[in-house]
């Protein structure tokens, strides 16, 4: 038999589900309008956004360096969390003061309607998953008040129990449409990015046969060529952009001659190269996975900028932005020094994958993609620095962040167990612009030792390496260096990857049996 304050707890707890119920059938609800209009103003994702642009820098670092590519999931699962906290109060709440509970829940839509108007790029329709949130979400809890209010009037165990089933059925439904409207909201957003099949240009100016790799040979090291698939990805995006290639555009503008507008065509119309690059991130720690290599197929950036006629005297910048209004800043006299800065269309032999920047991206070797590597860019801009900042100048992040000389221990893992004998110690080296020369590989803190280099792709490609060790049982420390072609040895002064990039020699630890 229940107590009185056990029937209290109940209900307390019975309404709070009520709100939880009705936010998530008014997220699902906003959620299926938004695949069908702007994805990234579904309300949790344009929270999430918001979120990562007031995140202070090293709390961004931390956050990448303990969940790695998962720290999306983790921001929108925690944004998720704090609203459905926010849900089941107002549920409590509208039990005694009903008007009050249900403007909680269009208050919570109307934060992220607020915040998703304010992005860069946003137009009218960004407001509309918001307003079907609070309209959804409101009537619903309205709803299951209503039902709930005639259950509780039964007196006769036949009044009593068709009431309660239509609370049963009230949840039941509500939850049942829930699921269908969020499953089917995000088969419309997949359906709308599809799939990137599009008929590449033929390169113009293609690379040279690509060399075997030593993965082949020992496992363990990183693939020569990074497939498509396991390239790293760091960005603020929390959705991927919907791109229409077919109305896709690039304009230049700013400090030129004249503003020039290309479409897909017009840019598979040039001439177009292929070329081999590794790209980092500069939130890539010491030892870190956020580095990749990819053969990449673009137009010359160079070519594109003398369409519109450029005046090196005036503008020291050029200001990229995407579809989404995000800016990325890169030196123009990086564009101009000779090296394969591309706008690239084509990874590996295939359209660009969608998280990676289709229909097109920059790709500037030697610096860090925070300066250089614009995704889903359909604006080029020149100008300065003292005129414009962008999205990373602003959180005072470096204007030139040239990459730095770095060594990568890929096998032995970290912590990980070995028999005794011959161990392979390998890994990857990288010297954007210049080339790696040698590294070598000191263990349990002796003399340098020589490793086996793999075969050069080009010196702003990554570099395989390998050492036969003749390990012997025991704990061990071992460390590894690059040295460039112009005799520049990585160096062992440890710094974090705000505000330029990180620094210092890996070293790690394994265990021999």
């Amino acid at each position: 038999m229940q107590t009185p304050g056990t029937r209290s707890i109940w209900h307390v707890l019975r309404h709070a589900a009520y709100g939880v119920l009705a936010t998530l059938v008014g997220l699902a609800a906003a959620h299926l309008v938004a695949a069908f209009t702007v994805p990234a103003a579904s309300p949790v994702l344009a929270v999430g956004s918001t979120v990562i642009d007031l995140t202070p820098t090293p709390l961004k670092e931390f956050a990448i360096r303990q969940f790695g590519t998962a720290d999306k999931l983790v921001l929108t699962g925690s944004v998720t969390i704090v609203v459905l906290l926010l849900a089941a109060l107002a549920g409590v709440v509208a039990r005694k003061r009903e008007t009050v509970g249900l403007l909680i829940i269009v208050g919570l839509a109307g934060i992220a309607g607020v915040l998703a108007v304010l992005r860069p790029s946003s137009g009218p329709l960004d407001l509309l998953p918001a307003l079907i949130a609070a309209i959804v979400g409101a009537t619903s809890l309205w709803w299951l008040h209503r039902v709930d209010g005639r259950a509780g009037t039964g007196t006769s165990d036949r009044a009593d129990g068709p009431t309660r089933r239509g609370v049963v059925l009230a949840t039941g439904g509500l939850a049942a449409a829930a699921v269908t409207m969020g499953a089917l909201g995000r088969w419309v957003t997949s359906y709308r990015l599809g799939g990137t099949d599009i008929a590449l240009p033929k390169a113009t100016d293609p690379a040279p046969a690509f060399p075997q790799g030593l993965e082949a040979k020992y496992s363990g090291i990183s693939p020569l060529q990074t497939p498509n698939a396991d390239f790293y990805r760091v960005d603020t995006r929390l959705t991927v952009p919907a791109v229409d290639v077919d109305s896709w555009t690039l304009t230049i503008d700013g400090d030129v001659d004249q503003e020039v507008t290309l479409t897909f065509d017009d840019l598979a119309a040039m001439d177009v190269v292929e070329r081999d690059i590794t790209l980092t991130c500069v939130s890539n720690d010491v030892g870190g996975p956020y580095v990749g290599s990819a053969r990449w197929l673009g137009v010359p950036l160079k070519d594109i900028l003398d369409k519109a006629g450029i005046d090196a005297t005036k503008a020291d910048q050029i200001l990229s932005t995407d579809v989404d209004g995000m800016t990325i800043s890169t030196p123009l006299d990086v564009a101009l020094d000779g090296r394969d800065a591309i706008i690239a269309v084509g990874m590996n032999g295939e359209a660009l994958p969608r998280e990676h920047g289709f229909p097109a991206r920059m790709v500037v070797p030697g610096l860090y993609g925070f300066v250089s590597a614009c995704k889903w860019i359909t604006r080029m801009t020149l100008t300065t620095y003292d005129a414009e900042q962008a999205y990373w100048t602003e959180r005072k992040w470096a204007i030139d962040a040239p990459i730095k000389i770095s060594s990568r221990i890929d096998t032995p893992k970290p912590l990980s167990s070995s028999d005794a004998g011959k161990v392979i110690i390998g890994g990857v080296a990288w010297a954007q612009g210049v080339g790696i020369e040698k590294v070598e590989v000191r263990i349990d803190g002796e003399a340098w030792q020589p490793a086996t280099l793999g075969q050069q792709v080009t010196n702003d490609y990554w570099r395989q390496w390998f050492l036969e060790w003749d390990a012997k049982p025991g704990q061990h420390f071992v460390a590894c260096r690059a040295t460039n072609k112009d005799g520049d040895v990585q160096t062992d002064v440890r710094m974090t990857p705000f505000p330029e990039g990180s620094s210092g020699i890996q070293e790690i630890s394994l265990n021999v049996s």
